[in-house]
């Protein structure tokens, strides 16, 4: 009986998927879609061609640094005996500034004791005699808490200044 029963159910359900050839609404709303006017798409925005742009004032002061005040009257004059070597190979250190380097540590080892600074993307090590800076920044002594560094940097009147700067260690916290 479940064998009779299982063969109508299959007839039933093969006799639905034999239905006649009759596609004529289908083919009724084809036609009238194809009938209808064509969109139009809009053409692309012109678009102005890219200009390149050199920045400039890369040398001068950030304006997110508080400006230097100088008094006029207690500034130092220059010498003329003071001046940068401008013949010597520059180092890649010294085409950042200054304020964007911090010490994170001291190596020593056979008499010469080397710095760790942060800064222009990574640690780097430096000794007495490296520069370091924008300001023309040598690097006179190492000890174990700060890198001491003397810049030289214009007066204003056509004269040099030595400047010293130092690095204290950066603590980790």
């Amino acid at each position: 009986m479940a064998r009779w029963f299982s063969f109508i159910a299959l007839a039933a359900i093969l006799s639905g998927c034999t239905g006649g050839d009759d596609f004529s609404d289908l083919q009724a709303y084809m036609d009238q879609e194809r009938a209808r006017p064509k969109g139009s798409i809009e053409p692309l925005p012109k678009f102005p061609p890219y200009e390149a742009f050199t920045y400039k004032a890369a040398a001068l002061r950030s304006p997110f640094q508080p400006p230097v005040k100088i008094d006029l009257a207690s500034q130092q004059k220059g010498s003329k005996d003071v001046k940068p070597d401008e013949t010597r190979v520059r180092q890649f250190l010294e085409g950042f500034n200054i304020e964007t380097f911090e010490m994170v540590g001291v190596l020593g080892g056979q008499g010469t004791n080397y710095a760790l600074v942060r800064g222009a993307g990574g640690v780097h090590r430096v000794k007495v005699g490296d520069y370091l800076g924008r300001n023309h920044g040598r690097i006179t002594s190492i000890d174990e808490v700060k890198v001491d560094v003397i810049e030289i940097v214009p007066d204003g009147e056509g004269g040099w200044l030595e400047r010293p700067r130092s690095l204290t260690l950066k603590e980790r916290s």
